[in-house]
């Protein structure tokens, strides 16, 4: 019997096992050819916004959300303002051996109701051509890529390395 998923706001008790989980989901990511620059941009994006959560999403008019089985987070996402009416889903990642159960949906839906709730009535995300799984349940879930690039210069938003990226929106 599977218990229900919860999604809750985060807190310091969860920085642990969320950085763990970011840790795990990008490594598992890593084409061998881009390893190093994978292991850059997870130090990156740990010290300017994983180790900081609750700073830097608050600082962005936004939050943070862990989804938990029972006591275990087996999934994460945060939202950050972009401009007066628009947000931007981040770090939406599914703990691997939670997969295929209906998590990732269901912490889109409460994205998206999230920013229903804020009036904010536009969603943008971004992901890589790494990210299948991902490119698919947004496009089943109605968002249109309105922008692919080439992303060679890093930050903790892209890993660079010329990764294609897909930058979907929807409007609520």
């Amino acid at each position: 019997m599977t218990r229900e998923i919860q999604i809750r706001a985060f807190s310091p008790p969860d920085a642990v096992p969320v950085r763990e989980l970011f840790i795990r989901v990008n490594r598992l990511l890593a084409p061998a050819r881009l390893e190093e620059a994978f292991e850059r941009y997870i130090s990156r994006s740990l010290a300017e916004e994983i180790d900081r959560l609750s700073d830097y999403y608050s600082s962005r008019n936004g939050g943070f959300w862990v989804a938990v089985d029972g006591d275990e987070i087996v999934g994460m996402f945060g939202l950050e303002a972009l401009g007066e009416h628009a947000m931007e889903l981040r770090r939406m990642y599914v703990a691997p051996a939670a997969r295929r159960r209906g998590i990732a949906r269901k912490m889109l839906a409460f994205a998206e109701q999230e920013c229903r709730r804020r009036v904010r009535l536009q969603l943008q995300l971004s992901t890589s051509e790494l990210q299948e799984d991902a490119l698919a349940l947004y496009r089943n879930a109605g968002y249109e890529n309105v922008r692919e690039e080439i992303a060679d210069a890093s930050s903790n938003k892209t890993l660079g390395g010329g990764v294609r990226r897909y930058h979907f929106t929807k409007r609520l």
